[in-house]
């Protein structure tokens, strides 16, 4: 099954040409062709996932390649598909996520006057997705990397007749040129200095030295934007909250497994080329992110931004956990990710088609009417809140648990485990601060509560399918010492430096064994090895306690302050109203980008349009009243003695023939009287 992989993306891509051209005529208006589609490349997906798993290989690759554009033999570019343990991975999660958001946008999207288009732009964005996981070279991961940003942007604005939705998808794709402009410049840079594309063609000319040192870092970071915009980073992040303009399944699928998954699925990709440098820039941009966005997510009314600001923190746990070294727990976290914030997006979707509302201030009890919605949005939150037991545990405690064992190796830098244990208590704060407000308490709108009921089975069933693979034991049973997924997608070698590179740092150093062990020269059963994984287990199981700690203590301040009154949020905000219209207005980075970027770039076109109109239209003016005074001059010249001369000639012509004319009167006796008269002056002359 694996060598027919490639058949995944073109089936979603064959099911965008049916809906697109004459999906409004078929039956259902064609929602099944992109379902059939979605749903096949599922199976093949998991079929692909089942073989590489049974392979058992951390190493296993698949790897096929054609010619595809050959340029006078001096360049060619080369198509192909690689597959490997990663991507067994994420072709599941992709066409997983996809398929039930398919399945559940047949209920919401019901007797939308667009609803074939909708399919069809489903279908073409599941296509770009797929691509994105299968490409093996830089050259086709930035062509379907773009062909995912366009996809987003005609989801996004999808309703564009309303015009916060026509401004959203602007400003999402906008936004995203701007890491994709970097993306490019750190591919360009890679190629300049290696000559080829493919991912183990690049890797191979670092480790020979092709590039190296600042420039490697440069490209790594370049391409590192990229990922800043996708995964929407800071300062790239302000474009995801606005993207809940779209429906609420577009809403899951970007924020859940695919379009912002993309940005960390690059970073893992692409792992092998980071400098420690570049890996330090992406571990702090992670950190401002979750940190960010977490405290925006504290005072959100929005059901729907909370979860989007949600997202945008777990996108930073799992960037911030990929720049300390948690190669794995940082895909972990991506997987796990994708199925509970699924849920929990799907979830809200059903919650507002119900009360038409996404005010969860105006909610509140709503557990009595929606069962199967609250139980399984309540068991997402439990993921996400890092409860033992739920997925989300296992693979937050493990990026935890790097970020801690990194503090301890690089002291000055433990505060991005401290960070980002607090940000792991927030969390659990604003999510369940979301569930009681929603689901619990006594109904704050009557109005909206007396007309809410369960969604139907097309929209709750896939919520439970995503609710069931929240649960942990998917990825680790309790006995194993370690999960399938670890197992799978263990930390690949840097390309950086060789394996017979020798530590610069003195012996014993922490620094230095961290380097060695990095860089795989360690032999077995050495004591600084030992010592290694001493510091390791130790970090882990910090973190799991601590993590365990600040989720429980989220938890049981959040049901103190919104269900037990222990403290009354609108008196904090009042008397903090600095602090609070900071967060509600999400720490003014709109406002800063209106004032510098949008601001700066309107003055700037003003600026370029003066120097247009007066400056180079001026120019073109003079130009052309220039020559108009020239052809005025030379039309005079033309007019006054080009013409006078040849008027003269001809004039003195004409008289001097009218003159002559005067001697041809055609009559005989003229011309004997004029003869004679000639003869007598003859010899007159010569008379005298």
């Amino acid at each position: 099954m694996i060598r027919y992989a490639y058949i995944i993306p073109l089936l979603p891509l064959l099911a965008f040409f049916v809906n697109i051209a004459v999906g409004k005529r078929l039956p259902r208006k064609g929602d099944w062709v992109s379902i059939a589609a979605i749903g096949a490349g599922l199976a093949m997906s998991i079929a692909i996932f089942f073989e590489v798993f049974r392979i058992h290989d951390p190493n296993f690759k698949y790897h096929v390649v054609y010619p595809w554009l050959d340029i006078g033999g001096r360049f060619v570019v080369k198509a192909g598909i690689l597959v490997d343990n990663i991507t067994a991975v994420m072709l599941v999660v992709v066409t997983g996520v996809s398929t039930l958001v398919h399945i559940f946008s047949v209920g919401y999207m019901h007797g939308d006057p667009r609803y074939s288009r909708f399919f069809a732009y489903l279908s073409i964005f599941s296509f770009s997705m797929l691509g994105l996981v299968l490409a093996e070279s830089f050259f086709f991961i930035y062509i379907f990397w773009e062909l995912v940003g366009l996809a987003s942007y005609l989801l996004i604005g999808f309703w564009f007749e309303k015009k916060s939705a026509a401004d959203a998808c602007k400003k999402a794709f906008i936004v995203n040129r701007v890491g994709d402009f970097g993306f490019l410049i750190g591919f360009l840079i890679l190629f300049a200095s290696t000559g080829v594309l493919g991912y183990d063609e690049v890797f191979q000319g670092i480790r020979e030295g092709k590039v190296a040192g600042t420039l490697l870092t440069l490209a790594g970071i370049g391409i590192f934007c990229g990922a800043i915009g996708k995964s929407a980073q800071f300062p790239l992040h302000v474009w995801l909250p606005d993207a809940m303009e779209g429906p609420t399944p577009v809403s899951a699928l970007i924020h859940a497994a695919t379009m912002v998954a993309a940005g960390v699925y690059l970073v893992g990709r692409v792992y092998p080329i980071f400098t420690p440098d570049a890996f330090l820039v992406i571990a702090y941009i992670g950190l401002l992110t979750l940190f960010i966005s977490a405290t925006i997510a504290l005072t959100s009314r929005d059901i729907k931004k909370v979860l989007a600001y949600s997202t945008c923190s777990q996108l930073g746990f799992m960037i911030m956990g990929l720049g300390v070294g948690g190669f794995t727990a940082g895909l972990l976290h991506l997987t796990t990710h994708a199925a509970f914030k699924a849920c929990l997006f799907l979830g809200s979707g059903s919650v507002i088609h119900a009360v038409h509302s996404q005010d969860i201030f105006e909610m509140g009890g709503l557990w009595k009417k929606m069962k199967i919605t609250a139980a399984t949005f309540i068991i997402a939150t439990l993921a996400i809140a890092g409860v033992p037991g739920f997925s989300g545990f296992y693979s937050k405690d493990m990026i935890l648990a790097a970020a801690l064992e990194f503090g301890m190796r690089h002291p000055q830098h433990m505060i991005i485990f401290v960070v980002t244990l607090f940000t792991a208590g927030m969390t659990a704060f604003y999510m369940f601060r979301l569930v009681i407000l929603t689901f619990f308490g006594k109904p704050r709108d009557h109005h909206k509560y007396d007309h809410a009921h369960e969604s139907p089975p097309n929209m709750w069933v896939p919520l439970v399918v995503l609710a069931t693979l929240s649960f942990a034991f998917w990825f680790k049973t309790p006995l194993a010492e370690k999960g399938w997924f670890e197992v799978m997608v263990p930390k690949p070698a840097s390309a950086v430096v060789t394996a017979a590179a020798v530590p610069t740092h003195p012996a014993g150093d922490p620094k230095s064994v961290h380097d060695a062990a990095h860089r795989g020269v360690l032999p077995a059963g050495d004591p600084k090895g030992d010592h290694d994984a001493h510091l390791a287990h130790k970090a882990h199981t910090i973190a799991m306690y601590s993590s365990v700690g600040v989720a429980g203590l989220g938890i049981l301040l959040a049901f103190g302050i919104y269900m037990l009154g222990w403290v009354d949020p609108d008196k904090v905000a009042a008397k903090y109203p600095r602090l609070h219209d900071f967060l509600v207005n999400k720490w003014y980075f709109d406002e800063l980008y209106e004032a510098t970027a949008v601001n700066g770039t309107k003055a700037l076109s003003r600026a370029l349009g003066w120097f247009d109109l007066h400056v180079v239209d001026g120019l073109v003016n003079l130009c052309a009243q220039m020559g108009v005074w020239a052809s005025s001059l030379i039309g005079k010249f033309d007019n006054a003695v080009v013409d006078g001369a040849v008027n003269g000639v001809a004039t003195v012509t004409i008289e001097s023939g009218s003159f002559i004319r005067r001697f041809q009167t055609g009559k005989l006796h003229h011309y004997v009287f004029i003869l004679a008269g000639g003869v007598l002056i003859i010899y007159l002359v010569k008379a005298f």
